[in-house]
């Protein structure tokens, strides 16, 4: 990766791509960094210190801790996401949609890139009503910004931000490296490692509520702790290389391709392969589990004090064996559900026979089908079992750890996906530079 970017650097019209992607992300994070009136931000933190596992958890997760600083970015990219969920989701359920995405081209995706628009600024505004209203309820608007017209401001700042990170992202994609959504998602992500390396360390070697020395004092407590960082290191490194070998796996269907003549040539003859990658849903399914596990808490949040809301708390929070259950069933449910939405079985046979092409010893049409059917559900569930070890681990690990002590790592239950996100938007901006590269450095046949 080095290598390719040392490279890259080297061809000016990359190098300037590479310096805009870079000063976009960097006006992005001075932008997290402003805070919004009237929001008294150190209750606010405290809360979310406080209150980890629930939906606002994982949207300060993706926001890299704007939500709970209550800054101009705090909504960060979470509505363009879920905006292009939705639109996602449309395309598949109305034809005309279908039409746009596959047959009208350039001028489609233009359609559905406003249609995204119009949803995120849409999502925008519900979210930030939402959540002006959820910390006004909680007392932590001051007398000036718990009217009306305070109120009214809170939501135009979350709603502009959003909109602004929205244009942050279509520029990247436009004059960057990488797709902008997800490289502010990483940029996000990234920002939250300081903050998590400094909680593991303090567990480990510090004197606090929690810490090993609140029972360890002298020579056992550096022993004892330095041989649970250093476990901590080595099992992010070997998960880092786990998330890489997923990312690139792929299983491939030979393909066969009949001769034809046409006029005085012949064509095809040639063998290839259908490649069907492990991680086809990516993400997707832990975002969509952990939006569904995390209901529950977040309306138990809403009443505190409550008698319902505390036994949510204690058996359906993220630290309790049951939640961890549930999150491991919707990701492998999501998965399925992901794939049958976005792969077409069908269509794929279809277009194998329309260019003269077959799976040797699988006849064209429906036994092909079955056939790639059949490897789908296959690799579908070794992807889902590979996000539920990668995802359900780290929470395991936290809800043990809270056990023991009472205290856990909040960030330490997100850490798996966290780092699912962070290798593959990674590893994709590499394959789009060294794309870049090849198409530069190609002369043609005619050279």
């Amino acid at each position: 990766m080095l290598k390719t970017l040392k490279n890259a650097w080297k061809i000016p019209e990359l190098r300037n791509k590479l310096l805009f992607t870079l000063l976009i992300v960097v006006l992005y994070r001075l932008g997290s960094a402003l805070p919004l009136p009237w929001i008294n931000s150190e209750a606010l933190r405290y809360y979310f210190d406080s209150q980890g596992g629930n939906a606002l958890s994982w949207l300060n997760l993706l926001s890299g801790g704007a939500l709970s600083r209550a800054t101009l970015f705090a909504l960060s990219v979470s509505p363009y996401i879920t905006a292009s969920i939705v639109v996602q989701l449309l395309t598949i359920a109305f034809k005309t949609l279908e039409r746009w995405s596959k047959e009208e081209g350039e001028e489609g995706r233009k359609k559905l890139s406003l249609l995204t628009r119009g949803i995120t600024i849409l999502l925008a505004i519900v979210t930030s009503i939402g959540y002006t209203l959820y910390i006004a309820n909680m007392g932590m608007l001051t007398p000036a910004g718990n009217t009306v017209f305070g109120k009214i401001v809170l939501v135009a700042c979350y709603c502009t931000g959003a909109a602004i990170i929205m244009w942050m992202g279509e520029k990247i994609n436009e004059k960057g490296i990488g797709n902008g959504i997800s490289i502010i998602l990483f940029a996000n992500i990234i920002s939250r490692l300081p903050a998590l390396a400094g909680s593991l360390w303090n567990r480990c070697f510090g004197s606090g509520t929690g810490a090993l020395g609140s029972k360890l004092s002298g020579a056992p407590l550096y022993i004892v702790g330095a041989l649970l960082f250093l476990l901590f290191l080595a099992v992010l490194l070997a998960a880092t290389v786990a998330v890489v070998w997923f990312s690139n796996s792929e299983r491939r269907i030979p393909v066969q391709y009949a001769k034809r003549v046409v006029g005085r040539k012949m064509y095809g003859g040639q063998s290839s392969t259908l490649p069907l990658k492990l991680d086809m849903a990516g993400v997707m399914p832990i975002i969509f589990a952990s939006s569904i596990v995390s209901i529950p808490s977040t309306i138990a949040g809403f009443a505190p004090g409550h008698a319902w809301a505390d036994w949510i708390n204690n058996y359906l929070g993220y630290t309790s064996f049951p939640y961890i259950a549930v999150y491991i069933i919707l990701i492998i449910l999501f998965a399925y559900f992901y794939i049958m939405i976005s792969f077409n079985p069908v269509e794929v046979a279809n277009n194998l026979r329309s260019n003269g092409g077959a799976v040797p010893g699988i006849r064209p049409g429906r036994p092909t089908i079955e056939y790639i059917n059949k490897i789908l559900h296959r690799i579908t569930f070794l992807g889902a079992l590979f996000l539920c070890v990668l995802s359900g681990v780290p929470m395991i690990v936290n809800a043990i750890w809270y056990a023991v002590d009472g205290y856990g790592i909040s960030d330490l239950a997100f850490s798996g996906s966290s780092l699912l996100i962070v290798v593959g938007v990674a590893l994709e901006t590499f394959r789009e530079l060294e794309a870049q590269m090849t198409l530069r450095n190609y002369k043609g046949f005619l050279d």
